[in-house]
């Protein structure tokens, strides 16, 4: 089977100031990678969206390498082919690609072109109960700014029915954070509401420790990377603190199972946090999976900033996993241009509209 490869580019609007701990961001870059079989009007199309700040292949080079794999791509590196589920395609990639191709974006819109083409070219990666309608439970993510505009945000979440929600700390004052969190708890003490914190490693190695304490008496959930990704005393903090920690930029660059056995047993944390833009595309969150599963860690998926098309992978991949607790997918609304599918987000959970369709891309 002979394939030809595209690359078409789309910068993604914003509807809102979005800001990050990485600053704010007015815009996101995604690259579409398309294959297409000629022979059959097939084309099976896989995003790749790598994060500013913390996507290490986004150089200024990128999008030339990119422009490099389409070519090697044409040049009959995928003739005779096999179209593969998620596990031969990940094996394709590790036996095939060269190093230079080899980053978790690329290999995350690689592995979902390939599965799309498999599957006819409609965006049915996995056939599963998601895109049968059942809904994917989600947290309402809180994005950064002014506490104004935080609480403003968080009374649309819950009123639009999210249980669990998701704030960042250590941007501002940390007693104001505190006052958000007991505003919730004061607030919304009948509704049940699950919180999840990140503080994208904004704590100081000495204090950390009595943050969470503090945090602790808020009932929360969770919390995503208190200390930046490397810290040496990462695994004591994960021994003592009062809220499970859960581990997200620590994973970045963290490839092979030895090196993630290695990890997760030194460390121990709670739960992992996977991206498949960051984390080895669907394959690489995979073989996360199943080692935290091995060692009793638990885990969740989330999208990072992908369109509606990255996201519907990724939300399908999910769904190949019994789902527990709330997952990280609720990113889809953000942009004034997305691309045009059948995701529907209602009463916090993520859904696949059965008689929805995807526009022409």
């Amino acid at each position: 089977m002979a394939l030809k490869a595209q690359l078409r580019k789309q910068i993604f609007e914003f509807s809102f100031n979005a800001r990050t701990s990485r600053g704010a961001m007015k815009d996101k870059t995604s690259w579409f990678i398309l294959l297409t079989d000629e022979a059959k009007s097939i084309t099976g199309t896989g995003e790749c969206g790598p994060l500013p700040g913390l996507s290490p292949e986004l150089t200024e080079s990128f999008e030339a390498t990119l422009n490099q794999l389409i070519a090697w791509i044409n040049e009959s590196h995928l003739q005779g082919l096999e179209l593969p589920n998620l596990q031969a395609a990940g094996k394709w990639v590790e036996n095939n690609l060269a190093e230079q191709f080899r980053s978790s974006s690329i290999i995350f819109a690689l592995e979902t072109a390939l599965l799309d083409l498999a599957t006819g070219g409609q965006k049915v990666l996995f056939d599963n109960s998601f895109r049968r309608g059942v809904p994917v439970p989600i947290n309402g993510l809180i994005w950064m700014g002014g506490l104004d505009f935080m609480l403003q945000q968080i009374e649309i979440k819950i009123r639009d029915g999210f249980t669990c929600l998701k704030l960042k700390v250590g941007s501002h004052d940390f007693e104001k954070e505190c006052d958000v969190l007991q505003y919730i708890r004061r607030k919304y003490f009948r509704e049940n509401i699950t919180i999840r914190l990140d503080a994208n490693g904004a704590f100081k190695p000495e204090e950390a420790l009595d943050k969470l304490h503090r945090l602790a008496r808020f009932e929360i959930h969770s919390i995503e990377q208190p200390l930046k990704p490397g810290h040496h005393s990462l695994p004591e903090l994960c021994l003592q603190s009062p809220i499970p920690i859960a581990l997200d930029e620590e994973l970045i660059g963290v490839t092979g199972q030895q090196k993630k056995t290695e990890l997760l047993h030194r460390v121990k944390p709670a739960y992992i946090i996977l991206k498949p833009t960051l984390h080895g595309g669907l394959s690489g969150c995979a073989e996360w999976i199943e080692l935290a599963e091995k060692a009793g860690i638990g885990w969740w998926l989330t999208s990072a900033l992908e369109s509606n098309l990255g996201l519907n992978a990724i939300a399908q991949f999910t769904a190949n996993y019994p789902i527990t607790i709330p997952q990280g997918l609720g990113t889809g609304m953000i942009y004034t241009n997305n691309l045009e599918g059948p995701l529907l987000v209602e009463r916090g959970n993520l859904f696949a509209d059965s008689g929805g369709s995807w526009a022409d891309f």
